[in-house]
């Protein structure tokens, strides 16, 4: 078991370490925090709009530190369009969406393949497991981890997590 744990560390670490649109010199030495990160990596439209609907920009340019799992474009393209429409105009249902993506913390992936769970801002906890040397939360796929911001980290995730609501 120690040793699974041990190469699914390995395994997460050695991730893809930078998104679209993230140099690695960003990376490196972080000059933009999340809102920021997000928008200049182009791969995070939906994600962008969605936290501007909330009214979130100002808390997550803040000085944190927060965790973000940050679903891409195509994780949110795998929510019907009506569904997708319907969540962005109730201001209350997004908020409790996009919160329950953010750790208060900066929680890197060395440090997430050692936890089960991990509260979010939103108040409910998200489950996180190592399947097949994937580390997964709440069922979506952490596709890369570690992107540096000058407030926190950013783990890419493959789908949309949802809160018991």
């Amino acid at each position: 078991m120690l040793r699974n744990i041990i190469a699914s560390a390995t395994l997460a670490v050695g991730l893809v370490l930078a998104a679209p649109g993230i140099t690695k010199a960003q990376q490196a030495d972080p000059t933009m925090n999340i809102v920021e990160t997000a928008v200049n990596a182009g791969s995070f439209n939906t994600l962008v709009a969605a936290v501007k609907a909330a009214g979130l920009v100002e808390t997550l340019s803040g000085p944190g530190p927060f965790t973000v799992f940050a679903p891409t474009d195509e994780a949110f393209a795998q929510i019907p369009e009506a569904d997708l429409n319907a969540l962005l105009a109730d201001k209350e249902a997004l908020t409790a969406v996009l919160t329950y993506h953010v750790v208060a913390g900066e929680v890197m992936a060395a440090d997430v393949v050692k936890l089960t769970t991990a509260e979010t801002v939103n108040g409910q906890s998200v489950d996180i497991k190592v399947m097949d040397g994937k580390v997964m939360i709440d069922g979506a796929e952490v596709v890369t981890t570690d992107i540096q911001t000058t407030n926190g980290v950013i783990h890419v995730i493959n789908k949309v997590i949802l809160p018991g609501m």
